[in-house]
Protein backbone atom coordinates (compact mmCIF):
# COMPACT_ATOMS: atom_id res chain seq x y z
CA UNK A 1 0.00 0.00 0.00
CA UNK A 2 1.58 3.86 -0.62
CA UNK A 3 1.56 6.04 1.79
CA UNK A 4 -1.09 8.45 0.27
CA UNK A 5 -3.50 5.81 0.21
CA UNK A 6 -2.49 4.52 3.17
CA UNK A 7 -3.09 7.81 4.95
CA UNK A 8 -6.38 8.10 3.12
CA UNK A 9 -7.45 4.35 5.04
CA UNK A 10 -6.21 5.23 8.16
CA UNK A 11 -8.04 8.87 8.28
CA UNK A 12 -11.45 7.34 6.95
CA UNK A 13 -10.84 4.07 9.98
CA UNK A 14 -10.43 7.47 12.88
CA UNK A 15 -14.13 8.12 11.63
CA UNK A 16 -15.92 5.17 12.72
CA UNK A 17 -15.57 4.07 16.45
CA UNK A 18 -12.15 2.57 17.46
CA UNK A 19 -11.70 -0.76 18.08
CA UNK A 20 -10.53 -0.37 21.61
CA UNK A 21 -9.43 -2.59 24.50
CA UNK A 22 -10.35 -5.68 23.00
CA UNK A 23 -7.72 -5.27 19.70
CA UNK A 24 -5.09 -3.76 22.55
CA UNK A 25 -5.60 -7.52 24.37
CA UNK A 26 -4.35 -9.04 21.40
CA UNK A 27 -1.25 -8.49 22.08
CA UNK A 28 -1.29 -8.41 25.93
CA UNK A 29 0.96 -10.54 28.44
CA UNK A 30 -1.32 -13.71 29.96
CA UNK A 31 -2.33 -12.95 32.33
CA UNK A 32 -2.60 -9.27 32.10
CA UNK A 33 -1.59 -7.58 35.04
CA UNK A 34 -4.74 -5.52 36.71
CA UNK A 35 -4.69 -2.37 39.45
CA UNK A 36 -4.02 -3.50 42.90
CA UNK A 37 -7.15 -4.06 45.08
CA UNK A 38 -7.96 -1.34 46.42
CA UNK A 39 -6.58 1.04 44.10
CA UNK A 40 -8.03 5.02 44.37
CA UNK A 41 -8.11 5.85 40.52
CA UNK A 42 -7.64 9.16 41.31
CA UNK A 43 -4.07 8.36 41.69
CA UNK A 44 -3.21 7.32 38.45
CA UNK A 45 -0.70 9.50 36.31
CA UNK A 46 -1.60 10.33 32.60
CA UNK A 47 1.21 10.45 29.99
CA UNK A 48 1.09 10.58 26.71
CA UNK A 49 2.81 8.75 23.42
CA UNK A 50 3.48 9.52 19.89
CA UNK A 51 2.40 6.68 16.69
CA UNK A 52 3.89 9.02 14.22
CA UNK A 53 3.65 7.64 10.54
CA UNK A 54 5.57 8.74 7.27
CA UNK A 55 6.90 7.28 3.97
CA UNK A 56 10.32 5.67 2.82
CA UNK A 57 10.62 4.54 -0.38
CA UNK A 58 6.42 5.62 -0.46
CA UNK A 59 5.53 2.54 2.22
CA UNK A 60 4.41 3.60 5.82
CA UNK A 61 6.95 3.49 8.37
CA UNK A 62 6.64 3.89 12.52
CA UNK A 63 8.94 5.72 14.66
CA UNK A 64 10.18 3.75 17.87
CA UNK A 65 12.83 4.12 20.14
CA UNK A 66 15.02 1.79 22.24
CA UNK A 67 14.61 3.27 25.96
CA UNK A 68 18.43 3.65 27.44
CA UNK A 69 19.86 0.90 29.88
CA UNK A 70 19.78 3.45 32.76
CA UNK A 71 16.11 4.28 33.02
CA UNK A 72 14.52 3.15 36.16
CA UNK A 73 11.33 1.57 34.63
CA UNK A 74 11.17 -0.08 31.13
CA UNK A 75 14.97 -0.14 30.70
CA UNK A 76 16.08 -1.99 27.38
CA UNK A 77 12.65 -2.13 25.83
CA UNK A 78 11.05 -1.11 22.56
CA UNK A 79 8.79 2.02 22.91
CA UNK A 80 6.81 5.20 21.10
CA UNK A 81 8.21 8.44 22.30
CA UNK A 82 5.99 9.67 25.76
CA UNK A 83 6.13 10.90 28.63
CA UNK A 84 4.00 12.41 31.25
CA UNK A 85 1.16 15.01 30.76
CA UNK A 86 1.85 17.95 32.06
CA UNK A 87 -0.53 20.43 34.01
CA UNK A 88 -2.20 22.49 31.41
CA UNK A 89 -0.80 20.48 28.51
CA UNK A 90 -3.70 18.56 25.91
CA UNK A 91 -2.96 14.76 25.20
CA UNK A 92 -1.99 15.96 21.52
CA UNK A 93 0.48 18.95 22.88
CA UNK A 94 2.10 16.40 25.51
CA UNK A 95 2.78 13.54 22.78
CA UNK A 96 4.40 16.57 20.55
CA UNK A 97 6.22 17.83 22.82
CA UNK A 98 7.69 14.15 24.41
CA UNK A 99 8.83 13.72 20.29
CA UNK A 100 10.61 16.67 20.33
CA UNK A 101 12.89 15.95 23.39
CA UNK A 102 13.18 12.12 23.33
CA UNK A 103 13.96 11.91 19.49
CA UNK A 104 14.49 15.53 18.40
CA UNK A 105 11.32 15.88 16.33
CA UNK A 106 10.15 19.21 14.79
CA UNK A 107 7.04 19.91 15.09
CA UNK A 108 6.52 21.54 11.62
CA UNK A 109 5.03 19.74 9.03
CA UNK A 110 3.27 16.71 11.44
CA UNK A 111 -0.24 16.04 11.50
CA UNK A 112 -2.25 14.46 14.07
CA UNK A 113 -4.83 12.59 12.69
CA UNK A 114 -6.40 11.16 16.14
CA UNK A 115 -6.13 9.53 19.26
CA UNK A 116 -6.26 5.63 20.23
CA UNK A 117 -7.83 4.48 22.96
CA UNK A 118 -6.20 4.93 26.42
CA UNK A 119 -4.07 2.13 28.00
CA UNK A 120 -3.86 1.65 31.53
CA UNK A 121 -0.44 0.18 32.73
CA UNK A 122 -0.40 -0.96 36.46
CA UNK A 123 2.98 -2.19 36.72
CA UNK A 124 3.87 1.94 36.42
CA UNK A 125 0.55 3.37 37.22
CA UNK A 126 0.00 5.37 33.99
CA UNK A 127 -2.69 5.75 31.74
CA UNK A 128 -1.41 5.89 28.23
CA UNK A 129 -3.04 8.25 25.94
CA UNK A 130 -1.38 7.53 22.11
CA UNK A 131 -1.93 10.15 19.42
CA UNK A 132 -1.22 9.08 15.60
CA UNK A 133 0.32 11.68 13.43
CA UNK A 134 2.17 11.83 10.21
CA UNK A 135 4.46 13.67 8.16
CA UNK A 136 5.05 13.80 4.37
CA UNK A 137 8.85 12.93 4.51
CA UNK A 138 11.15 11.05 6.52
CA UNK A 139 12.05 13.01 9.37
CA UNK A 140 15.63 13.88 11.00
CA UNK A 141 15.83 12.38 14.22
CA UNK A 142 18.30 12.66 16.98
CA UNK A 143 18.00 10.50 20.17
CA UNK A 144 18.24 11.80 24.15
CA UNK A 145 21.37 10.89 25.36
CA UNK A 146 19.23 10.86 28.98
CA UNK A 147 16.49 8.51 27.77
CA UNK A 148 16.84 6.87 24.50
CA UNK A 149 19.65 4.40 23.21
CA UNK A 150 18.65 4.45 19.76
CA UNK A 151 16.17 5.28 16.83
CA UNK A 152 14.48 2.61 14.45
CA UNK A 153 11.25 2.56 12.43
CA UNK A 154 9.47 -0.21 10.88
CA UNK A 155 7.62 -0.87 8.00
CA UNK A 156 3.61 -1.18 8.58
CA UNK A 157 3.14 -3.68 6.23
CA UNK A 158 5.65 -6.12 8.51
CA UNK A 159 3.67 -5.88 11.54
CA UNK A 160 0.06 -6.67 9.59
CA UNK A 161 1.96 -9.79 8.70
CA UNK A 162 1.02 -12.40 11.10
CA UNK A 163 3.81 -14.18 11.41
CA UNK A 164 5.86 -11.57 13.20
CA UNK A 165 3.87 -12.35 16.28
CA UNK A 166 6.00 -15.09 18.40
CA UNK A 167 4.99 -15.77 22.29
CA UNK A 168 8.01 -15.90 24.58
CA UNK A 169 7.61 -16.97 28.48
CA UNK A 170 8.90 -14.21 31.17
CA UNK A 171 8.94 -14.03 34.68
CA UNK A 172 7.65 -10.83 36.26
CA UNK A 173 7.64 -10.64 40.71
CA UNK A 174 7.48 -14.51 40.77
CA UNK A 175 5.14 -15.20 38.00
CA UNK A 176 4.82 -16.71 34.96
CA UNK A 177 3.92 -14.50 32.08
CA UNK A 178 2.88 -16.09 28.39
CA UNK A 179 3.69 -12.81 26.39
CA UNK A 180 3.05 -12.11 22.62
CA UNK A 181 5.47 -9.65 20.76
CA UNK A 182 6.54 -8.19 17.40
CA UNK A 183 9.40 -9.73 15.95
CA UNK A 184 11.39 -7.56 13.75
CA UNK A 185 14.51 -8.58 12.64
CA UNK A 186 16.11 -8.71 15.91
CA UNK A 187 13.32 -6.61 17.99
CA UNK A 188 11.41 -7.76 19.87
CA UNK A 189 8.03 -5.32 20.58
CA UNK A 190 5.82 -6.36 23.52
CA UNK A 191 4.20 -4.71 26.52
CA UNK A 192 2.06 -1.48 25.97
CA UNK A 193 4.05 -0.52 22.86
CA UNK A 194 2.32 -4.05 21.48
CA UNK A 195 -1.04 -3.50 22.59
CA UNK A 196 -1.10 -0.14 21.08
CA UNK A 197 0.29 -1.08 17.80
CA UNK A 198 -2.42 -4.04 18.00
CA UNK A 199 -5.14 -1.07 18.30
CA UNK A 200 -3.33 0.85 15.27
CA UNK A 201 -3.31 -2.31 13.10
CA UNK A 202 -6.77 -3.53 13.61
CA UNK A 203 -7.87 -0.09 12.40
CA UNK A 204 -6.07 -1.20 9.08
CA UNK A 205 -7.67 -4.86 9.54
CA UNK A 206 -5.14 -6.32 11.05
CA UNK A 207 -7.34 -9.84 12.93
CA UNK A 208 -4.29 -10.20 15.27
CA UNK A 209 -1.19 -13.32 16.02
CA UNK A 210 -1.66 -15.93 13.57
CA UNK A 211 -3.09 -19.28 15.58
CA UNK A 212 -1.63 -22.38 14.86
Amino acid sequence: MKFAQFIDELEAAFARPLPGASAQMRMSPRPRREWPAGFNPARVRRAACLLLVFPHNDRPHIVLTVRADTLERHSGQVSLPGGVIDPGETVDQAALREAREEVGLAPNGVRVLGALTPLDIPVSGFRLHPVVAACDARPALVASDAEVARIFDVDVHELLDPSRVIWRERTRDGQQMNVPAFQVGSVEIWGATAMVLAEFLTLLGWRGPRVD
